[in-house]
């Protein structure tokens, strides 16, 4: 076989690989329109966000409120076929209220990393509102012998006494998250922690996105090359140009009133964007007057007809 012929072939087979359908609960995939994810499954008349893959698309994650604590769920790929949805437990039984929400997988799928609070700063005899009210910080969960083990609070350097949401890890296991503890910007920003190994990262630093708009990052892709931010109720994406972040620029969607856009994720074969909105009370604020929460999925196309750089 000649030298080009074989080069051919692999890269035929490459592409043939890569090309395969992902099963995605058999949905028939999204448009440019947006429509909800796995209805009936996923999204039901439960409260529910932040739809996640693993990096090989054999596992699934997600949030639903259940009995007034946020509770990670999960199904997995096995011989071609989604197991039942089920909950993870993430704290011993004597927690009766949890907040465990905004799960994102390492590379190997072995450590989920997700926003928590914790179980000791609060009394059993909590009430929604009061859970709602105490600082979150950033939890990580490992997988060993195939089960999803109890949580614990990451590094200090990574959670503090403040609050830390967003919790998105990279490629290289590095973190991405949003924190509001004091800093010469002040208020919340973005801060990124770079990954050192053993489960320990240097101390985090800020990553300038932040406009007059306030944007942060919410999710940031595996090899850092874009990131999406949120901004007055919508989603934005910004650039990674050596380092520097671009202007973010708004992803055009219909953004609906009194509903709030946030949890965006991006499919783990990068076609789609994932994202949730929940429906607040106009006369509640904050997550005691959510009474509705969905997750949609559509062509990651919306996202990137928007690059101008």
């Amino acid at each position: 076989m000649n030298k080009i012929l074989s080069i051919s072939l692999i890269i035929a087979t490459f592409f043939s690989c890569k090309n395969n359908p992902i099963s995605y609960f058999d949905q028939d995939p999204p448009s440019t329109i947006p429509k909800l994810f796995a209805p009936s499954m996923v999204n039901t008349d439960n409260i529910e966000l932040n739809v996640v893959f693993n990096y090989d698309h054999t596992e699934m994650f997600f949030s639903r409120i259940v009995d007034s604590s946020f509770v990670i769920h999960h199904s997995e790929l096995i011989n071609g076929k989604w197991s039942d949805i089920k909950p993870i437990k993430m704290y011993n039984d004597n927690v009766l209220f949890s907040v465990a929400c905004d799960p994102t997988i390492t590379k190997d799928g072995k450590t989920m990393y997700f926003l928590g609070v914790d179980p000791e700063l609060y009394e059993n005899d909590v009430t929604r509102e009061e859970l709602y009210r105490i600082p979150p910080d950033i939890y990580k969960s490992k997988k060993v012998d195939g089960k999803w083990e109890l949580a614990s609070k990451v590094d200090f350097s990574v959670s503090t006494e403040y609050i830390e949401t967003y919790p998105v890890v990279t490629a290289d296991g590095s973190l991405y998250f949003r924190s509001n503890r004091p800093s010469s910007e002040g208020g919340m920003q973005t801060y990124r922690a770079q990954y050192l190994g053993n489960e320990k990262f240097e101390t985090p630093v800020i990553i300038n996105t932040r406009t007059e708009k306030k944007e942060l990052i919410t999710y940031v892709s595996p090899d850092e090359q874009y990131a999406i931010t949120n901004g007055e109720g919508k989603f934005q994406i910004t650039f990674n140009h050596d380092g520097e972040w671009t202007k973010p620029e708004e992803i055009p969607l219909k953004y609906e009133s009194n509903w709030r856009y946030y949890c965006p994720y991006m499919s783990s074969d990068g076609k789609y964007f994932i994202y949730s909105r929940r429906y607040n009370n106009p006369e509640k604020k904050g997550w005691a007057g959510v009474e509705k929460g969905e997750v949609y999925w559509v062509n990651a196309d919306v996202l990137f007809n928007t690059k101008s750089n």
